[in-house]
């Protein structure tokens, strides 16, 4: 009796809590149960270089090479080996936006993907929102005609991926979301400025987390591409703040520690 009343207030504490937008507050919230149980996932990268699916070369780009990082290895540091792929195998005055339509994921069936994760056994799925390039899964209004329902596949992978794995299993579902995107033009003017502005963010990286929460409600948010910047120009503190306070999955989410410069093993939910 005694165990049990302690328990029903551990939980009782955690649901009622009030985090504060600052480290020293968001850092003292307990990391909720299923995550520590939870000894296996899995992390699916995939996204418009799903389409080249190439990544090797005897010349490695700044961060190792990633078929997902293709479209940097071949137009910003124009990598040898990215250059002739493209030179061999596609027109010269191919873009990687051209790749999109080609993205048709006609092979996706997200119940019999989630029945094998399932059998895997994993205990929670992380599904690429967006990377890099900027191509979000979902119809975002601020991705507009580069996203999986205008383009592409045209159908919610997402969602799709999300209610089959509800549906299906017992599965935790959780979303990948790159802070940055490579070519943004507002991120690149905000970057020139040296992060003084903020336009990037407020119109674009913080309506978006805020959509995949509200429209998805990942358990799990996997933040990347956050180390060109402080964690005041992403405003992550105030993000988790609302995440862990007010959003739909206050009580049961967990994030990563990718919220900033200087941030990594040192603040978020986990390291």
């Amino acid at each position: 009796m005694v165990v049990l009343l302690c328990v029903i207030l551990l939980g009782s504490s955690l649901a009622s809590a009030q985090y504060l937008p600052n480290w020293e507050s968001l850092d003292a919230r307990p990391l909720p149960e299923w995550y520590d149980q939870a000894k296996v996932g899995i992390i699916l990268h995939w996204g418009i270089y799903s389409v080249p699916s190439y990544g090797g070369g005897p010349a490695k780009g700044t961060f190792g090479s990633k078929g997902e990082w293709f479209w940097w290895e071949w137009q910003e540091e124009k990598l040898q080996w990215a250059v002739d792929f493209m030179q061999e195998n596609y027109p010269e005055d191919f873009t990687y936006p051209d790749f999109a339509p080609s993205f048709t994921a006609e092979l996706f069936d997200p119940d019999e993907w989630a029945e094998l994760f399932q059998a895997a056994g994993a205990r929670y799925v992380v599904l690429t929102s967006k990377h890099h390039e900027g191509w979000t899964n979902w119809k975002s209004p601020t991705a507009w005609n580069w996203n999986s329902v205008e383009n592409g596949p045209h159908r919610d992978l997402v969602g799709d991926l999300a209610t089959s794995i509800r549906s299906k299993t017992s599965i935790h579902f959780g979303l990948y979301f790159s802070q940055f995107e490579w070519f943004n033009s507002l991120f690149k003017a905000d970057q020139a400025g040296g992060f003084k502005t903020q336009t990037y963010v407020k119109e674009v990286s913080q309506p978006q987390l805020h959509e995949i929460v509200n429209s998805y409600k990942p358990e799990l948010i996997w933040s990347d591409g956050d180390w060109d910047a402080e964690d005041t120009y992403w405003n992550s503190t105030e993000f988790l703040a609302w995440l862990y306070n007010d959003s739909p999955v206050k009580d049961t989410v967990v994030v990563n520690d990718r919220w900033g410069k200087g941030c990594t093993c040192k603040h978020g939910g986990y390291y």
